[in-house]
């Protein structure tokens, strides 16, 4: 088991885990960490805990220190001074007319690169807008292409439920959802039905996925003949939950059976 802290860095933003290192870190402590992208102002979201190695994805880096009032002030000035690029950066892309839309500027800690996030329906050459943005800025540009499900979670709306987007108050993760797991639990593959508003797969479809798929392991599939009191019929629907058939007997027309009831 390695001991890790979860950190964000971003309200809402994906979890990261990271070497401790010799400190004891609670929720809402701010700290600096070391990353591939190079010094991070984070927040701990997941205090100090052991977790089993194959639960990585990536060798663990180190927490630096925790945050000074120095370090905060850096924070906020590089936040500042993103927001002031962001407005510059689209104010070229309008005037380049480049089919994009920039959606966030961030400043990694350290000064040492200016990322920007950008949404666009296809792939965009931004060479020469990287090129102009450098000239500006003397630092590192990068430019990130991100989907539809991630704008969504930047910014936010209501779901088919009524209730906030989950993408954007309390997932951490955007998780793979498939049209299998709509098919799983019988929902109809309407696409108004099963889509979020950023036009993909509801991320609630994964909820209960693995109930819904223990309840169906021994269930009989739909067209399957089975038999009932009344003789051998079709099933033609499935209640998972409740374990029951909708089954067409002939001369009998349909009929409800529960599953250990059946053949």
């Amino acid at each position: 088991m390695l001991e890790v802290v979860g950190i964000s860095f971003e309200k809402k933003g994906h979890v990261y885990y990271f070497n401790p290192n010799k400190y004891k870190l609670k929720e809402n402590i701010t700290v600096i960490v070391e990353t591939e992208r190079g010094l991070q102002f984070g927040t701990v979201v997941i205090a100090s805990s052991k977790i089993s190695e194959n639960q990585l994805k990536s060798p663990l880096k180190k927490v630096v220190r925790i945050a000074t009032k120095e370090d905060y002030k850096q924070h906020k000035k590089n936040q500042k001074e993103a927001e002031e690029a962001l407005k510059k950066c689209r104010k070229i892309v309008e005037k380049r007319k480049m089919n994009m839309q920039i959606i966030e500027a961030n400043y990694t800690f350290d000064r040492d690169k200016l990322v920007f996030k950008f949404l666009a329906d296809s792939r965009v050459d931004f060479r020469d807008l990287a090129k102009e943005l450098a000239s500006i800025y003397k630092v590192r540009i990068e430019l990130r292409q991100i989907g539809v499900r991630d704008k969504a979670k930047e910014v936010g709306g209501y779901g088919p439920c009524g209730r906030p987007l989950c993408c954007s108050s309390f997932l951490k993760d955007l998780d793979t959802v498939s049209i299998n797991m709509a098919k799983n639990q019988n929902i109809s593959l309407n696409p108004t039905k099963i889509n979020g508003v950023c036009g993909r797969l509801l991320c609630c479809l994964k909820y209960e996925d693995e109930n819904y798929k223990h309840c169906r392991k021994n269930l009989h599939k739909i067209g399957d003949k089975i038999e009932t009191e009344y003789g051998e019929g079709t099933v033609i629907g499935l209640d998972i939950l409740r374990q029951k058939y909708k089954v067409e007997v002939p001369n009998h027309g349909i009929i409800e059976v529960e599953k250990n009831e059946s053949n």
